[in-house]
């Protein structure tokens, strides 16, 4: 999921449709490796983890914080700034996580500490430098919930679409 892919039904209207289900698949079956645009891509395909619908409920909560800003979340130039954009608030990822996770190697070291990287405008990613409360400039409390349970790092610990409801 991504904003590009929710359109309005109708002009002046509430209704919504969503388009484009170009990687969908159905539920235990895994078709592709390298899915969903990066600004929305869940931290598992990232790691390559095993992943399940629970990536769409980590867009969906990247598609709620950018329409309460106007601008992505996690707006990584690369997947290393990627997951530094998401360590800046949520930390670095428990072990049970890194411990499922194929490409681990290409952000961690051996012993789990992330590979600090600078981009190319020279910023360097701090993990738990930020809180989502300032960099979203919002303090309503079940906003936050919401969003803090979109953005789990296990997919198992991932709010679910009826949960969300």
């Amino acid at each position: 999921m991504k904003p590009e892919n929710i359109l309005l039904k109708q002009a002046n209207k509430s209704g919504l449709k969503v388009i484009d289900y170009g990687s969908s698949c159905f539920n235990g079956q895994r078709i592709y490796t390298y899915i969903q645009s990066r600004f929305y891509r869940a931290p598992e395909i990232i790691l390559g983890i095993p992943y399940t619908a629970a990536i769409d409920m980590w867009s969906f909560g990247c598609i709620v914080a950018e329409l309460l800003t106007g601008y992505p979340i996690f707006p990584g130039e690369n997947e290393q700034d990627q997951l530094g954009y998401i360590m800046e608030i949520y930390g670095v990822p428990n072990i049970e996580v890194l411990d499922i996770a194929s490409r681990k190697h290409l952000f961690f070291e051996d012993d789990d500490t992330p590979l600090i990287a600078t981009n190319s405008k020279g910023k360097t990613r701090i993990p738990n430098s930020k809180t989502i409360e300032k960099v979203l400039k919002c303090n309503d409390p079940s906003f936050i919930d919401f969003l803090n349970r979109c953005f789990e790092w296990h997919p198992c610990d991932r709010i679910t679409p009826l949960q969300a409801l």
